[in-house]
């Protein structure tokens, strides 16, 4: 019987990185990566941009090759997935009968897409979120005469800028009032609109999707609960995601909007941990538990727990307390984002130039810096990250003047 190390269940970004973390840390015990699709661990944030427009292929999203996993004695167990886990004992057991036993077990199983609880089995109808998902949507998008999408998030969006640039504008149903209307500001939904429409797509806000309809095993429409019927010959699901905890639930772990872990991440059972999509933590950064879907914070907590895992000093008795901050590109328009809650800013500001996509905005809650959205202005994003963490004395009177350097308001924060 192999010996007992680390499990770690998912092999997504979250997965990946904190296997060769481990490693790079000095973890010199097993270490063993689950994962349900069988490829080789890959980034996805391609998925929507460039492998789906056809700038990349598959086999450029790998994050490392076999010989890396092989070298670097990680146990790669793809294709397989875990049915149960028992604690007391300190296993897994896979589908098929293996038992595979831990020291210490960490949940990165993400999340999956949502569906509508009745949908046509029918050509055309598809979501995004495996290689599998893209390869498919790829296909079905280079046929494509008339796609919609249900959903204008950022996914959502990135496949309509992907189609706008492939000469089949997409037209875009989304319950809210404005794009990404859940998550950011609304002037700058507003700007991401003009920009979208100005790229030929068509927006229905304020809609809600009654039914699918397909012809001869082939999607035909969108029916809205409001009357209106939408032509469609492919029609993407873009309307979140939920997170895989079923499995922590049924170990008997407790779960709420995903797998509850404290600051280090670990569960009620000091032997069981989460991150990624899957976990939920509390953030100073979001004044209470949250549960973040974002390349970053895979990466991030990763690394702090593999550190904390291997008995690294400077993380013993530290808690995971990364300024959490996301990105999304949207056909020549970048929208990056730091902190959380901009739809709880009390205040919020405008800098740079909003009419030639140059902006960025500054949200405020009692008195603090919370979250900046920046579109096209790198360097604000940067220095956003920054001043959030060090939670500077940023003042709205401050980003209202264009010729106020930000930065000075952080390095009176590092030197009081």
């Amino acid at each position: 019987m192999a010996e007992a190390g680390i499990v770690i269940i998912g092999a997504g970004q979250a997965g990946y990185q904190l296997a060769a973390s481990l490693r790079e840390a000095g973890y010199t015990k097993r270490v063993a990566l689950v994962g349900e699709e069988p490829e080789l661990p890959y980034q996805r944030p391609p998925l929507s941009k460039a492998y789906l427009g056809g700038a990349c292929e598959a086999e450029h999203l790998t994050f490392q090759q076999q010989t890396f996993f092989a070298k670097a004695g990680i146990e790669l167990m793809l294709g397989e997935r875990v049915s149960r886990i028992d604690r007391d004992a300190r296993c897994v057991w896979t589908i098929d009968g293996r038992r595979v036993d831990y020291e210490q077990l960490v949940f990165a199983t993400g999340a999956r897409n949502r569906t509508f609880a009745a949908v046509p089995r029918a050509n055309g109808l598809l979501d995004l979120r495996t290689l599998r998902d893209a390869g498919a949507l790829r296909a079905a998008l280079a046929e494509a005469r008339e796609p919609v999408v249900i959903g204008a998030g950022f996914l959502g969006l990135e496949f309509a800028a992907v189609a706008a640039a492939r000469g089949v504008p997409a037209h875009v149903i989304e319950a809210g009032p404005a794009p990404m209307s859940r998550v950011v500001s609304a002037p700058v939904g507003e700007a991401f609109r003009a920009h979208h429409e100005a790229l030929g797509t068509t927006f229905t806000f304020d809609a809600n999707v009654h039914a699918i309809h397909a012809q001869a095993g082939r999607v035909s429409a969108v029916e809205l609960t409001d009357g209106a019927t939408i032509p469609a010959d492919l029609v993407v699901l873009s309307i979140g995601v939920v997170p895989n905890a079923e499995l922590a639930q049924a170990a008997g772990l407790e779960t709420d909007n995903g797998i509850v872990v404290d600051a280090s991440l670990a569960t009620a059972d000091p032997n069981v941990y989460a991150l990624g999509d899957c976990a939920s933590f509390p953030s100073r950064f979001a004044g209470g538990r949250c549960r973040i879907e974002s390349v970053q914070n895979a990466v991030d907590q990763a690394r702090y727990l593999a550190a904390r895992l291997a008995r690294q000093e400077r993380v013993a008795s530290s808690s995971y307390d990364a300024v959490p901050w996301f990105w999304s590109d949207q056909g020549g328009a970048k929208l990056q984002i730091a902190g959380l809650g901009m739809r709880r800013a009390e205040e919020i500001v405008l800098r740079g130039d909003r009419d030639s996509m140059k902006f960025s905005i500054y949200g405020f809650a009692q008195g603090r810096l919370i979250s900046v959205e920046s579109v096209n202005r790198p360097g604000d994003h940067i220095a956003a990250r920054r001043l959030i963490a060090a939670g500077a004395a940023v003042l709205p009177e401050h980003v209202a003047d264009g010729n106020f350097d930000l930065r000075s308001l952080l390095e009176s924060s590092l030197s009081s």
